[in-house]
């Protein structure tokens, strides 16, 4: 049988090695990867939050009138309307208003979200029954939670007031006409509509607590008030700057709650910073004041931000 020839490959004929990629090209690829991600986000929030930013700020140094919206001219005044505002007497007013508004909502939130909370962690009969019921108040919107509470405080038709009278209590209470009343019933209402948010956040912050820790606080002879200071309080730290941040950043430009049961009566009663951004701006068109007053709020809002971030930054290290 005749034998097949063998041929040897000669250096020529070899495969030439792959080119080694370029690192350079990669770490180019990859950051314009991350960008593509990127800039979706950026667009939008220079958008729709960047350009309103800037022109509520330049609409504060401008005669903004109605006339503007067809002519386009809105000449600059300088600090006329932040001199016109900080002189007037309802700014002061609102601005203690809104504080009073925003600690004593936020205080009341938080208690009673936290009892809740505590309260709901242990397993009994319809735990998620009435769990999902006290999410309710939340679920409503603000708007129509107002309306009803309105009805409900009135003072001469109002169930609540018909109810304190079958107990014998005083029950023609001017809950929303009185001007020593009507904020603390505004908190009040704020405070109910609040409580299942806080209440939600905080039960998923103390299912995340380890049951060890607990049970070695027993083990030790601490009570549950003493187990509660020193074990469950430091563990929902986290848990609970994050509702404190979210609960003040939606309570200090409340609105639509306080339009809707008093319309910042009486006598201005419950004037806030954030009524009297709308006041300015829709009912007497004054676009210049109602721009300065809702810089103020950002400015709050941005302070009280620095604060954390910066307590954060302090903790972590």
């Amino acid at each position: 049988m005749p034998t097949s020839a063998v041929t040897a490959r000669t250096p020529a004929e070899a495969p030439e090695p792959a080119a080694a990629p370029d690192p350079g090209r990669i770490a180019r690829r990859r950051r314009l990867a991350q960008w593509g991600f990127v800039a979706p986000a950026v667009v939008f929030m220079l958008l729709f939050f960047g350009y309103p930013l800037v022109r509520n700020v330049v609409m504060s140094f401008q005669d903004y009138t109605p006339k503007t919206f067809f002519t386009g001219e809105a000449p600059f005044n300088g600090a006329d309307n932040w001199s016109n505002v900080f002189q007037d007497a309802l700014f002061g007013k609102a601005l203690w208003h809104t504080l009073v508004f925003t600690a004593g909502s936020l205080l009341g939130q938080f208690c009673i979200g936290l009892a809740l909370a505590v309260f709901f962690s242990r397993r009994f009969p319809l735990n998620g029954v009435l769990r999902s019921l006290i999410l309710l108040p939340w679920l409503v919107p603000m708007v129509v939670s107002g309306i009803v509470w309105r009805r409900i405080l009135d003072q001469d038709t109002g169930v609540l007031n018909s109810f304190l009278d079958t107990l014998g209590i005083a029950g023609h209470t001017p809950w929303l006409t009185s001007p020593e009343m009507a904020l603390v019933s505004v908190i009040l209402v704020n405070i109910w509509i609040g409580i299942p948010f806080n209440m939600v956040i905080l039960y998923g912050g103390l299912q995340e607590i380890p049951k060890e820790l607990h049970e070695a606080a027993a083990l030790d002879g601490a009570s549950a008030w003493r187990t509660f200071r020193s074990v469950t309080l430091p563990m929902l730290k986290p848990v609970v700057t994050v509702v404190l941040v979210l609960g003040f950043m939606s309570t200090v430009k409340i609105l639509d709650l306080i339009l809707a049961l008093t319309d910042g009566g009486p006598a201005d009663a419950t004037q806030t910073l954030g009524t009297l951004t709308y006041q300015n701006s829709f009912v007497q068109l004054d676009f210049g004041a109602g721009a300065v007053v809702g810089n103020v709020l950002i400015l709050i809002s941005a302070v009280f931000a620095v604060f954390y971030l910066r307590a954060n930054r302090t903790e972590g290290k």
